[in-house]
């Protein structure tokens, strides 16, 4: 029964998102997000494409996961990864006070080519992850709902994969804002029905949640929240999603549609990661990645609440994702025309990879926030001091920062392989994970440095 109203549910939602595209498509809406008439986006439809391209399923679901094993702190750490809306939109402003229209522009101006080659290799990583982890979420949620349909788990990838890359490749970035806005309002009224009948539970006592230590104790959530500050500089900058955003309307609009976004997604993560700190409480058994723990914890309708508010999540994911991918390959690469054709092609191009890389079954969820938050950590030094203070960066330190930054995220990734275990140190991967953080920014800001005072 459970099944049947999420399948059906998501399915009305899928619908009314298909009829929420624009019925034409127009080659500046593709890629700007302009209406058919050329306005730019309003306010708080920035806000909302802003949040709900943020707080994705898999970011749902590592805020809930980080909170059962290590309580409050977990849930913590993974929202201070939110403060990316405020540094992001920092930078966003300084871009464009210096009078560059993008990330790209500003790198290409002072690095040349190689320079931008080395931060499209890193977004393109970044959005080839969206894809895939949202995917994911899909994978695990219909193979735990519908047990009994044999590749209930593919299947339901590939449709969704389907869904999601039909209304994307009609509309582009137009088709992303206009459904944005309608799945992010679903969003919201879903999951804050769920969230009001958690705190109203007899079970549910407030301050034992926001003193909670997890089902592992409340260790490497501290460690992973001094991660999340190392990292949420050059975190956003990495993030085309939001970045293209940054540059779709007026200044102003956008500096509040940053502030905005902080502190609705903040909420909604931290929400989130009640549903799994209230799991290790009560003493569930943690089981396919808190599915079917929370299936068996709450009533059916907030069950279905949850999956449908994860299902939605993932889906207005998808199409944002898709919509940076045709920019940043016939804008920034030129590897195809600025036409419809080619933004389509483009965007055929990234879904058919993360579905690959889905279906490949690599289950790893929080993995692919740290190795990718790790590879931009090049950019802390790069746009605090070349940016913001404005000196001139030689190129040798950008590509030593760069490397040193692809270095510690491959030493994450590969961290059980016999050459990284001899070289990190022992402990949680956590606590690896900040070693690492800790010497790309020391390399990073090091080689900035010397390059600065050299050109002196």
């Amino acid at each position: 029964m459970q099944a049947i109203a999420i399948t059906a549910i998501f399915g009305t939602i899928v619908l009314a998102s298909l009829a929420s595209a624009p019925r034409r498509a127009t080659v500046a809406g593709f890629y700007e997000g302009t209406s058919v008439s050329g306005k730019q986006p309003g306010l708080w439809v920035l806000v909302l494409s802003q949040v709900t391209t943020w707080i994705f399923a898999r970011s749902l679901m590592n805020a809930a996961i980080l909170g059962y094993f290590y309580g409050i702190w977990g849930t913590l750490a993974y929202t201070a990864y939110y403060g990316s809306f405020l540094t992001g939109g920092y930078i966003v402003a300084q871009l464009r006070s210096k009078g560059a229209g993008s990330v790209q522009n500003w790198l290409t101006e002072h690095f040349g080519t190689t320079g931008v080659t080395c931060y499209n290799l890193v977004i393109g990583l970044r959005l080839l992850s969206e894809v895939f982890a949202n995917l994911l979420v899909v994978g695990l949620i219909f193979s735990a709902a519908l047990p009994e349909i044999a590749h209930a788990r593919e299947l339901s990838i590939l449709l969704v994969a389907l869904i999601g890359l039909g209304y994307s490749a009609w509309g582009g970035l137009s088709a992303a804002l206009r459904t944005d806005v309608l799945q992010m309002s679903i969003f919201l009224i879903i999951f804050v029905a769920a969230f009001v009948s958690l705190i109203a539970s007899p079970q549910f006592d407030l301050s034992a949640v926001l003193t909670a230590e997890g089902a592992s104790g409340s260790w490497n959530g501290k460690v992973l929240l001094l991660v999340a500050f190392l990292q949420v500089f050059s975190y956003p900058a990495h993030d085309p999603v939001m970045m293209d955003r940054g540059f779709l309307t007026d200044r102003e609009t956008t500096k509040r549609s940053f502030i905005h976004a902080f502190w609705i997604s903040s909420l909604c993560i931290i929400g989130f990661g009640f549903f799994g700190i209230q799991a290790a409480l009560v003493g569930a058994e943690y089981e396919g990645q808190l599915i079917t723990t929370w299936m068996g914890m709450f009533p059916p309708w907030v069950f279905v609440a949850l999956i449908v508010s994860l299902l939605v999540s993932a889906l207005s994911t998808l199409d944002s994702a898709l919509a940076s991918s045709a920019r940043l390959v016939v804008d920034e690469l030129k590897l195809a025309s600025r036409t419809l054709a080619g933004g389509r092609v483009a965007m055929l191009a990234f879904m058919l990879l993360g579905v690959a890389l889905t279906l490949w079954n690599n289950q790893t969820l929080f993995d692919a926030v740290a190795v990718s938050g790790t590879a931009s950590m090049f950019l802390t030094p790069v746009l605090l001091v070349g940016l913001v203070m404005g000196r001139d960066i030689p190129l040798w330190s950008y590509l030593v920062a760069f490397t040193a930054a692809i270095a510690g995220a491959t030493a994450y990734f590969a961290r059980e392989s016999a050459f990284f275990t001899a070289i990190l140190p022992e402990g949680h991967k956590y606590e690896q994970l900040l070693v690492i953080c800790v010497a790309v920014l020391v390399v990073g800001f090091v080689a900035v440095l010397a390059g600065v005072r050299k050109r002196r």
